[in-house]
């Protein structure tokens, strides 16, 4: 199946959201198209991450990844974390996720970065096995995580 990766924009978003609502059922969140599109459109919107999409010949969506930046102060230079891949289950072992794992590569390079940052639940063994094929590399040494999801923070914690 013939297919191309675009560098999506706000006018993009309904497109993208059903592929991002489905990429949440998958982690186990309720299905909500109205959110998957006012995430999306705030996130492009502010230029605060940039997403990119493999779009088929009948503009079918097939999958996206949204890479958020940050940057390294010891390096001093720029970081991209690699948040979300999502590919839909009838464009899934089509090459589609590698394509657009290789297109955020070439995004990262472009933006002078020093790297891409990613994390994926121990039990994906699909996306490890791509992702090492690719080139990363595991690290387990130096990750913490701080979960604030349900703790409410008063003024004089601040």
């Amino acid at each position: 199946m013939p297919f191309t990766i675009q560098q999506a924009s706000v006018h993009d978003v309904d497109l993208i959201a059903p592929l991002f609502d489905a990429y949440r059922v998958f982690y186990q969140q309720a299905s909500d198209l109205h959110l998957a599109k006012k995430f999306l459109h705030e996130r492009l919107q502010q230029q605060q991450s940039n997403i990119f999409f493999a779009i088929d010949q009948t503009n079918q969506g097939l999958g996206f990844v949204q890479l958020y930046p940050s940057f390294s102060s010891v390096s001093a230079k720029r970081l991209w974390i690699l948040n979300d891949l999502y590919v839909a289950e009838s464009a899934r072992r089509l090459g589609v996720a590698r394509q657009l794992m290789l297109r955020a590569r070439a995004f990262a390079i472009q933006t002078g970065a020093k790297g891409l940052f990613l994390e994926t639940t121990h039990d994906n063994h699909q996306g490890q096995s791509l992702y090492e094929s690719l080139g990363y590399l595991r690290n387990s040494e130096y990750y913490y995580f701080l979960d604030l999801q349900d703790q409410l923070v008063s003024p004089t914690d601040a």
